[in-house]
């Protein structure tokens, strides 16, 4: 199996040579220009000092410019360290240490607090500035000389390639260990699932930095030929304008994407026509959600799971087979999903355990954490904190994160049940459930909601609850707030809301 990022572009450049590879506003780059572009910033970047298994930090937004250089530090041996460029000068700091970084790609916004961590710390060797007025420091300057004659290392699918660092909600960020392998499984099968063909134009609107965008948005259609339509950021409006102008046919988003567009008003099936589908991960999608966006727009919205540690993908509703609403979808290829018990026992069929993944997809380790890698990664099974249930058919339903379970008098209340009986209300547009310390029960249940009718009042949602829920399920206290704190992926965070809680 050939699995190598370098060598599936450097095919898509033989097969596609006049091709468009990128499209970002009035630019486009074709397979040809593209490959040339990797090779020109990849000879520099070597030339600079970078050798094989040396990291290189991307700080970069949605741009060419981070599609090319993270190709460009892949085909020169490098790995690829993205970090997000909204993060603070600590998050940032903490990465490039841990990390050992060698060099940094990033925004010449950025420069002020890159010129600060390159006085904290030795191990910066280089850095580069996209649209920066420093030649010398130029990210143009990586791709402006043709090659010169270089033998590129030799890559093989087991060589490390990208080091991602997952959000630290239990302390400090854990760099999970990306291969080859990993990566061009993944996208490989994200193809395949997908059906995707040289025909396709994907819109990469999530964050190229983070994982979903990673391998969904730029590895998938570059193994196949496609068209990567860069949106530099998410905004409803400019989604669907650039949807119909490039005649974007497929979408991949977060459930909050989904929510804030089937909100727009004035906007019907005809502004989608291009979709053939939308595909949805990051978070669970709530099902009303789901149903209100496909009647509405009339384009499937397939569900998959996945998180940093694989890839991500391991389970997808497949395109033509059985759909199974409120499912993640069955395993991906090559990949096996299970449920376990406490003590890795797989559970019978419709019982909670924890879901646990194993294949190609799954990370080498953590960057300089054995013991969190020997709890993460039991006899090649990741263990991914999250409670589900397999049917039948082998389909994946995702209850919540271990970690979120709210215990109420002993009884288990599994936050994303009660978040799917408040979206069944019509003014509820996001709701997000937490346990919060009980004297008597230990903890009770509370529910924070984002409202579109002023008149709806909580005890209205708890009347409404209560026809449907156990009553030790019922929200104790409900919450009407104007926006849920998310993160740059547009996630959902539920730790800030912890702490909103505790501190009101």
């Amino acid at each position: 199996m050939d699995w190598n990022l370098n060598e599936r572009l450097s095919r898509g450049a033989e097969n596609y040579p006049n091709k468009a590879a990128v499209l970002f506003e009035n630019e486009k780059i074709t397979y040809r220009e593209l490959n040339e572009y990797v090779d020109r910033l990849a000879c520099n970047l070597a030339s600079s000092g970078i050798r094989k298994g040396d990291k290189v930090a991307l700080i970069l937004g949605n741009c060419p410019e981070f599609i090319i250089t993270y190709y460009g530090i892949l085909r020169a041996g490098g790995v690829v360290v993205p970090i997000n460029p909204i993060y603070s000068h600590e998050e940032i700091s903490y990465i490039l240490a841990n990390s050992k970084t060698k060099a940094v790609i990033a925004h010449s916004l950025l420069e002020t607090m890159i010129v600060s961590l390159m006085k904290e710390m030795k191990s910066i060797e280089k850095v580069y500035y996209v649209e920066t007025n420093h030649l010398e420091f130029a990210w143009e300057q990586l791709i402006a000389v043709e090659k010169s004659e270089y033998d590129f290392p030799l890559i093989t699918e087991e060589d490390l390639a990208v080091i991602l660092y997952t959000s630290g909600t239990t302390g400090r960020p854990k760099g999970a260990m990306l291969s080859q392998r990993n990566l061009c499984s993944n996208a490989e099968s994200i193809a395949q699932l997908t059906e995707f063909t040289a025909d396709d134009r994907i819109l990469a609107v999530l964050p190229m930095f983070h994982i979903f965008c990673m391998s969904v948005c730029i590895n998938a259609p570059i193994i196949c030929g496609g068209t990567i339509v860069i949106s530099e950021k998410f905004s409803p409006i400019d989604v669907i304008k650039t949807i119909m102008r490039e005649k974007v046919t497929l979408f991949a988003g977060v459930p909050t994407m989904y929510s804030i567009l089937l909100q727009l008003e004035g906007y019907s099936a005809d502004h989608f026509k291009t979709l053939r589908i939308c595909l949805s991960g990051g978070a669970s999608l709530p099902i009303q959600v789901l149903q209100r966006f496909e009647k509405k727009y009339k384009v499937n919205i397939l569900e998959g799971f996945g998180c940093t540690e694989t890839a991500p993908v391991t389970a997808f509703n497949p395109l033509n087979g059985i759909r199974k609403v409120g499912s993640v979808g069955i395993d991906i290829p090559s990949v096996m999903n299970k449920i376990v018990d406490p003590v890795g026992n797989e559970v019978p069929r419709g019982e909670i355990g924890e879901l646990v993944v194993k294949g190609p997809n799954v990370m080498l380790g953590y960057l300089g954490m054995p013991d969190e890698t020997y709890a993460s990664i039991k006899n090649g099974w990741f263990h991914t904190g999250d409670l589900a249930k397999m049917d039948e058919d082998g389909y994946i339903y995702i209850v919540d994160r271990m970690k979120d379970m709210i215990i109420v008098g002993g009884y288990n209340v599994y936050p994303r049940e009660v978040e799917e009986v408040l979206y069944k209300h019509p003014a509820i547009i996001e709701a997000v459930v937490i346990g919060v310390p009980d004297p008597i029960f230990g903890e009770q249940v509370k529910a924070f909601v984002v409202r579109n009718d002023h008149l709806l009042s909580t005890d209205d949602l708890i009347v409404f609850c209560n026809q449907q829920l156990a009553k030790y399920k019922v929200p104790k206290e409900i919450e009407i707030i104007n926006e849920m704190p998310k993160n740059s992926t547009g996630k959902i965070l539920r730790r800030e809301l912890r702490k909103y809680s505790k501190t009101n």
